[in-house]
């Protein structure tokens, strides 16, 4: 008869909603805690930061220049899933290895229905570092360690993208006819005709292979592209 007792005990007997003494953070519902106060708050202000710190990434430093609503989307997705599964998860002794999981796993991500561009990849790379970085870092990270280290990939960014890359290079193999200009003393002049014909800002070429069976030249030229500012 005891032992049919103690499987209606106190906890069952009393329902899923407990309520003590304690103030809000011993109301339970099926024995877990309805609110707890300071981590609340806590997930509250990380996320905010790290969603500021997305936006600038993403919408300021990305987006003017690739105008893909597409990558906009699964950007802000993929930081908003990293982040909570980081942050959530994290809180159980498994906190290392479940970050080197993650980044295992996305290393391996591949979209089968269309290939994702480097660059795409290394932003996708920003926003789960970042979002790892915001999540994971415990109580023995201050903020201001905290506030410098995306400070620090924000700026690196906007170096690169709105700075370093303001000058697009590319490069064109091209079939080239006038093989009298191929020689060494007459190189302004062969820049000058590819700039002509070709209408790019030709800065330097390469000549891969010359046919003088058929008088023709296969040049390689390189090019600047100036990215008109947003």
């Amino acid at each position: 008869m005891n032992q049919i007792m103690q499987l209606f005990n106190s906890d069952i007997l009393t329902g899923f909603i407990q309520v003590a003494d304690q103030g809000i953070e011993a109301v339970k519902f099926l024995n877990i805690k309805i609110l707890n106060p300071t981590d609340f708050y806590n997930l509250i202000l990380r996320f905010a930061f790290n969603m500021l710190a997305t936006v600038i990434l993403v919408r300021f430093l990305y987006y003017p220049h690739s105008k893909r609503k597409d990558y906009f989307f699964i950007f802000m997705i993929f930081s908003t899933i990293v982040f909570l599964l980081c942050f959530l998860l994290g809180k159980v002794s498994v906190q290392m290895g479940f970050a080197l999981g993650l980044f295992a796993i996305f290393g391996i991500l591949r979209y089968r229905t269309d290939t994702i561009p480097i660059k795409e990849m290394t932003y996708l790379f920003l926003m789960v570092g970042t979002s790892v970085i915001n999540s994971l870092s415990d109580k023995t990270v201050s903020w201001a360690e905290l506030v410098f280290a995306n400070a620090i990939i924000i700026l690196i960014t906007w170096y690169l993208e709105r700075v370093w890359m303001q000058k697009k290079e590319g490069f064109m193999d091209i079939r080239y006819e006038k093989i009298e200009l191929i020689h060494p003393s007459r190189r302004e002049e062969l820049m000058e005709d590819l700039k002509k014909r070709t209408g790019l800002n030709v800065y330097r070429i390469s000549i891969d292979r010359v046919n003088f069976m058929k008088d023709t030249a296969r040049v390689r030229i390189f090019y600047r592209e100036d990215v008109p500012e947003i």
